[in-house]
């Protein structure tokens, strides 16, 4: 199970009894912010891409969307989003549990600069109903985060209509 994965992965740092299992679905944005009382901005959402040949995941803000123009910059590569299928086979998450914990050899890992405008931030931790709270410093190093990058739109004050 998916979970078990990231539970083990987060163990080496002692954190896996900070993971938080709920009745409910935690799948969505919304459902996970309901789930822990947060706004869902906070919710780290983990998209699954195929940059090249490597299967890659960016963290971002809940309330963030890709950024096309600034995915393609950065990556220098169009943003090709894997189905569920790829992302359950490639990553080792179904979707609705995707994590950067635990996860098969070889993916990539990227965190979003629409994190860092939050002290804690709560990811899914491999299923569809589970999420833990992170500081920054420990989602990056939990992680084993590649680095900080700006792909997203959308959480900015002047972007907003």
């Amino acid at each position: 199970m998916s979970i078990e994965r990231a539970r083990a992965h987060l163990a080496q740092f002692s954190a896996d009894a900070r993971i938080r299992e709920f009745e409910d679905s935690s799948a969505t944005v919304e459902l996970a912010a309901a789930a822990v009382g947060t706004e869902p901005a906070r919710i780290a959402k983990t998209l699954s891409f195929m940059v090249g040949e490597t299967p890659t995941l960016i963290l971002f803000a809940g309330d963030a969307r890709v950024n096309n123009q600034a995915f393609k910059a950065t990556f220098h590569t169009k943003p090709k989003m894997l189905s569920a299928d790829q992302a359950e086979q490639l990553i080792g998450h179904a979707v609705g549990g995707v994590c950067p914990f635990g996860v098969e050899p070889g993916v990539e890992v990227f965190l979003d600069e629409s994190l860092r405008r939050f002290e804690t931030v709560w990811p899914a931790a491999g299923s569809s109903n589970s999420a833990i709270e992170l500081t920054l410093d420990e989602l990056e190093r939990f992680s084993g985060a590649r680095g900080w990058v700006d792909v997203a739109k959308g959480w900015r004050d002047e972007e907003l209509p």
